[in-house]
């Protein structure tokens, strides 16, 4: 009986992945009835599960902190992709689309990935360690780049509005890339130990003994499962977000709450898998997933949007608004004393939900 159950557990893993690729090619572009939607938020939910899955299968494989990177990057790279196509469409709401989904990324990832994590992982286990020098260098890494793409555009002169001239927007797009990819290589290659978690006595742990490691094959089609699941998760939150945004429209909330939706639920993956890494009391894997996520957010999107802007037709508005500058300063003043210490108690992770909070509740009544 429990040998048909993990077949069972097994055989779901892979059917939901390629069911939601198959029902995204009939759902496309086309308006779906109420039963439609329900089924495809079943699907889209079960791809969510099975690419947390997969993306541990993939982890156990090549080991911490790539496991991490390639959820991540991979979450963003389709999360680009999304991005790119609603812009194509054209309309004046897409000028403000990238910066708005960006930062409901850099909100969620390093207040509410962050924050939930060191919630559970301190109650868990009374404190929550974790890699101060690993950390940290993640954190500075996103606020630089926040500071960057989002902050400097609403104070820029050479254009009109919160906009960057097309020399500016060069200049933001290479070092966000140059300052990811140095990331990158310091987090896998020249410093890999100041991303691994540790014990309680600071040492650091380098693989798990006691977990029979999968097989290269095993790993290259957990690997492709991993991408199918994503590609169904985005394209099936985009064929709902119309019924989303009616009903947001009914509600009476701004538009703005249909990508902070939408985000939370790209980004859904990546919190299931830091929580699981958070009981397990690995929480430097779970704030390498919130902090790289954020970071590879605003890293891939921006340059990417700068290349599409070239025949994307309207403006492109990345600048903040006031109040959401004063929220991200809060969040990085708050990010910072909380990695600097190397440990955490559930205060910690209450403040970042409560900075999680705040922003929902002025991106519905602003």
């Amino acid at each position: 009986m429990i040998t048909r159950l993990k077949a069972l557990t097994g055989a779901w893993t892979i059917i939901v992945p390629v069911l939601a690729v198959v029902l995204l090619v009939f759902t496309w572009q086309r308006s779906l009835p109420g039963w439609g939607v329900a089924l495809v938020t079943v699907v889209l939910a079960g791809s969510v599960l099975a690419a947390v899955h997969h993306a541990e299968v993939v982890a156990h494989r090549v080991g911490e902190p790539f496991g991490s990177l390639i959820l991540a990057v991979a979450v963003t790279v389709i999360e680009v992709a999304l991005i790119v196509t609603l812009m194509l469409d054209g309309g004046p709401k897409s000028a403000t689309l990238a910066r708005d989904t960006v930062f409901a990324a850099v909100m969620i990832t390093v207040n509410g990935i962050v924050g939930l994590s060191l919630l559970v992982g301190s109650l868990r286990h009374r404190v929550a360690v974790f890699n101060p020098e690993g950390s940290g260098a993640a954190l500075a890494t996103v606020a630089t780049l926040a500071t960057l793409c989002l902050v400097l555009p609403t104070f820029t002169t050479s254009k009109p509005g919160p906009e960057y001239s097309p020399a500016q927007l060069i200049f933001a797009a290479l070092a966000s890339l140059v300052l990811y990819c140095l990331f990158v290589a310091t987090q896998t290659v020249r410093h890999r130990s100041y991303f691994l978690p540790l014990t309680r006595q600071g040492e650091v742990i380098d693989g798990e003994d006691h977990i029979e490691r999968p097989t290269t094959r095993v790993a290259f089609a957990s690997l492709f499962l991993l991408c199918m699941a994503l590609v169904g998760v985005v394209g099936l939150a985009k064929g709902v977000s119309p019924a989303i945004e009616g009903a947001i429209q009914t509600a009476g909330m701004p538009h703005s709450v249909v990508g902070v939706l939408i985000a939370m639920l790209i980004l859904l993956p990546e919190t299931i898998a830091a929580l699981r890494a958070a009981r397990r009391d690995r929480v430097q894997i779970s704030l390498n997933l919130g902090l790289g996520s954020a970071m590879a957010s605003i890293g891939l999107t921006i340059p990417t949007v700068a290349i599409a802007s070239i025949w994307l037709p309207g403006s492109l508005i990345l600048g903040l608004s006031a109040t959401h500058m004063v929220l991200l300063a809060l969040t990085l003043i708050v990010g910072t004393l909380t990695v600097v210490p190397g440990r955490a108690t559930p205060l910690q992770g209450g403040v970042h939900l409560v900075l999680l909070a705040a922003y929902l509740e002025l991106a519905v009544t602003p």
